[in-house]
């Protein structure tokens, strides 16, 4: 845990140095809040960490366990199908649904606490849907 930690410091240094206070990109913002997010939140064996990567086009969330560097789940959008779920359409819709999904398989393996990293990005749409997806599916964070 320590090393990860210290490399991740270093990261943050390393962005830090690089990066112009006035030319500071979005990219780079949210390589800063990965960071510091990171050097505190860790995954178990019984409470694994959920991470979010947000593309342009899909989504993907993973049950990682961080003792043993090893991906539990993995669940992504090419496989779900699109539709609009109560208040969700579109994007938001196929996230709540992945979370959903992650959730179903995470019970099937008797994992219901996780601890959530949001992977830098803030706490908002497709983000908030698929927590409330996989809330509703029955994990706990």
């Amino acid at each position: 845990m320590k090393s990860s930690v210290v490399k991740l410091v270093k990261q943050l240094r390393a962005v830090n140095n690089y990066m112009d206070k006035r030319l500071i990109t979005s990219r780079q913002r949210r390589a800063r809040r990965q960071i510091r997010v990171r050097t505190k939140v860790s995954g178990t064996a019984k409470h694994p960490r959920l991470n979010v990567y947000r593309s342009l086009t899909g989504i993907y969330a993973q049950l990682i366990n961080d003792e043993k560097s090893q991906t539990l789940i993995a669940v992504h959008s090419k496989k779900i199908g699109k539709g609009e779920i109560g208040e969700y359409k579109g994007k938001e819709a196929v996230a709540y649904l992945v979370g959903k999904e992650l959730a179903k398989q995470a019970q099937e393996k008797k994992i219901k606490k996780v601890v959530f990293d949001r992977a830098g990005y803030r706490y908002h749409g497709r983000v908030k849907a698929l927590a409330t997806g996989a809330r509703e599916g029955g994990l706990e964070f």
